[in-house]
């Protein structure tokens, strides 16, 4: 078998991920061994270790039918099965989207959704988590004539009358020039798919190693399930979309372009690959090889030009013949096809892209809990000084000294417990005040919001009322968003003043409660209203099944919006657990160091102990803390280096887990 770069590039992003995860539990164990850590630190890590084991990188395969895209998804991935794995042939083949994946928690098998769940307004997304729904049939990854039987099943179409057609939000062209629309036959009846969604389990080594592969079929698909557009697509690490080389860029690419893959996401979004494919076509032993090579570059200029998308994003290749080489494990056709330039392609794209993720995710929780461990640390270091310095005042044991020191000490020690008798009054308002926070992100009031914009939306007959009413619906939530900002701001003023209390009367290390912000989630919901927007505008008539896919769309968007603020609550109840934890870390250790102190006088007081004796113990604790200081520095600066470090090849991290 002919490995690819693609193979490569997944294992040596493993072994980064894998390397990354062992630095942070090793950093967990030691916090926890030295006492530097509590249940919120401990929680943060294993959050931190949670979003490093979530290793699935999306790919989306975007087309019309006919342009090669299955054929192109069986080379890239499944060449080494020896034949074409999933369908793909001449004119429509898979007629349902599509995700190839693998998870240990089934056995290996194809869940087909009926295309009647359509009607009653559930999600896809839904659907997943009930599988009694699914249509299940077994794999078996061993038998690849068996799996490409099974997979047929993809195919399948059923004959509808047109009403029952439009009921289900399928758009029926009105005339063969319509290429984004259902055809009808000469009895009057439109062919439509039998499935809604499928779902492929096979173990196959990408799959294993976190690849998800959407395979969506073209403009129908994807205008009339939204939730492709909104989240599938949306959360994709890389978007493939495939034209035909010979036609160049047709008037339903173009509309699949710009309403599903390019609306509201950056310019320069370079995760967008674009693909001319069947350039075997092209090729023509009467023709001049240089001249085919200038009608290849020829309409990749144009197709950089009409999608207004960077030259160097476009790959000109042949799916088939690339397919071809890699069941013959022919290197000179794979050189021919132009697919391995592809492949490098995706794998500088998905593997930066996901690492550069859980870099700034990790990077994220670990500043908190080395900046929690490092109060601690500066904590017990500048307590041990103090005593020192106490402990130096006394040249001779002169017991009016040694009472006062204590009397100071023991008076230091009651009035930490009288303030923290006062915090824990403090803790009635801050309560008062998160409840506040928790009712603007409540996602009671977003399913209220949601029933009245569904009522709103039954009342509408124009794409204009069906619009203002999805509007309304986006500045709501928007406005909810900013009610949970002013109210954190109040939150963070609170806590603030905790903070500068306890610092200027017990010299704590000047430190501030770190902020809670939802301009993620604003600008969420921003680029959900511009997908919105495209697709709305796009309904210039209200007709039956366009009212069924508005609704469909409606629907998506709600399931996206409530996604966002399960997030943004998530978020803010880690925020509110965690904005007191650097303070009161650092009054727990105060408390304990006074009460040495005070233990440490006493011992002299009774002379137990000499001062030159308590100076020596003091010097070695000191010294243990430094060497904290130092071990922890050693581990936070290895994890930095992993993060940083984000074009690590294999050879590399082999030396830093061997190190």
């Amino acid at each position: 078998m002919i490995d690819t770069q693609i193979e490569h590039e997944f294992d040596v992003y493993s072994d980064w991920r894998q390397s990354v995860k062992q630095a942070v539990e090793e950093y967990r164990d030691w916090l926890t061994e030295q006492k530097l850590g509590d249940m919120d630190v401990e929680e943060s890590v294993n959050q931190l270790v949670n979003t490093l084991n979530d290793d699935k990188l999306h790919v989306a395969f975007v087309a019309e039918f006919s342009r090669g895209k299955s054929e192109l998804i069986n080379a890239i991935f499944f060449g080494h099965l020896g034949q074409r794995i999933v369908p793909s042939g001449a004119g429509r083949t898979t007629m349902c989207p599509t995700e190839i994946l693998y998870s240990g928690e089934w056995e290996p098998c194809l869940r087909l959704l009926p295309v009647e769940t359509r009607e009653n307004g559930t999600t896809i997304t839904e659907y997943k988590k009930y599988f009694d729904e699914w249509d299940t049939l077994p794999l078996d990854p061993n038998d690849a004539n068996s799996t490409v039987q099974v997979l047929k099943q993809l195919t399948e179409v059923k004959y509808v009358d047109r009403e029952h057609a439009e009921a289900l939000g399928f758009r029926v062209a009105e005339d063969d020039a319509h290429e984004d629309g259902m055809q009808m036959n000469e009895r009057g009846q439109i062919e439509i798919p039998r499935w809604r969604h499928g779902i492929i389990n096979f173990p196959h080594p990408l799959l294993k190693k976190g690849l998800v592969i959407l395979d969506t079929p073209g403009l129908n698909a994807l205008g009339t399930e939204p939730e492709l557009t909104l989240n599938m697509l949306a959360n994709a690490h890389a978007v493939v979309f495939i034209l035909a080389a010979d036609a160049g860029v047709t008037k339903s690419d173009l509309a699949l372009w710009r309403d599903h893959i390019s609306a509201g996401t950056e310019p320069d979004n370079t995760n967008h690959l674009v693909i001319l494919n069947k350039i075997d076509v092209l090729w023509d032993e009467l023709r001049d090889p240089v001249e085919v090579e200038h009608e290849i570059e020829r309409q990749t200029d144009n197709t950089s030009k009409t999608l207004d998308i960077p030259r160097q994003q476009i790959y000109p290749i042949s799916a088939q013949k690339g397919l071809l080489g890699k069941i013959k494990e022919d290197a000179r056709i794979i050189d021919k096809s132009r697919i391995t330039e592809l492949e490098d392609a995706l794998s500088n794209i998905i593997m930066p892209a996901k690492r550069e993720i859980v870099s700034k995710n990790v990077e994220a929780e670990l500043t908190q809990i080395v900046s929690t461990a490092r109060i601690l640390i500066k904590q017990r270091i500048r307590d041990v000084e103090v005593h020192v310095s106490e402990l130096q005042t006394l040249n001779s044991k002169n017991m009016e000294v040694v009472e006062d020191m204590m009397d100071k000490i023991r008076s230091d020690k009651e009035h930490l417990e009288k303030n923290l008798q006062r915090f824990q009054a403090t803790r009635s308002v801050f309560s008062k005040q998160t409840n506040k926070l928790y009712k603007h992100l409540s996602l009671g009031q977003i399913n209220r919001l949601v029933a009245q914009t569904k009522k709103d939306m039954s009342l509408s007959l124009t794409t204009g009322g069906l619009r203002t009413s999805m509007l309304k619906f986006f500045s709501d939530a928007e406005g909810a968003l900013n009610a949970a900002t002013k109210q954190s701001e109040e939150i963070q003023k609170l806590m603030g003043a905790v903070y500068k209390k306890f610092q200027e009367e017990h010299g704590l290390a000047n430190i501030k409660p770190r902020r809670f912000s939802t301009s993620q989630y604003q600008r969420e919901l921003r680029r959900l209203m511009e997908r919105h927007d495209y697709f709305i505008r796009g309904l210039t008539v209200v007709m039956t099944e366009q009212m069924v896919v508005a609704r469909r769309f409606y629907a998506s968007v709600v399931l996206k919006v409530r996604q966002i603020f399960e997030r943004a609550n998530s978020d803010a109840a880690d925020w509110l657990r965690t904005v007191m934890s650097p303070m009161e870390s650092q009054v727990r250790e105060h408390h304990v160091q006074l009460r040495r102190r005070l233990e440490s006088i006493k011992r002299i007081y009774k002379s137990s102990d000499t001062i030159n004796d308590r100076l020596a113990e003091l010097a070695h604790v000191r010294e243990g803390i430094q060497r904290q200081r130092a071990t922890m520095d050693k581990f936070v600066a290895n994890i930095e280096s992993l993060l940083e470090n984000t074009s690590l090849h294999d050879d590399e991290i082999e030396i830093r887990k061997t190190a």
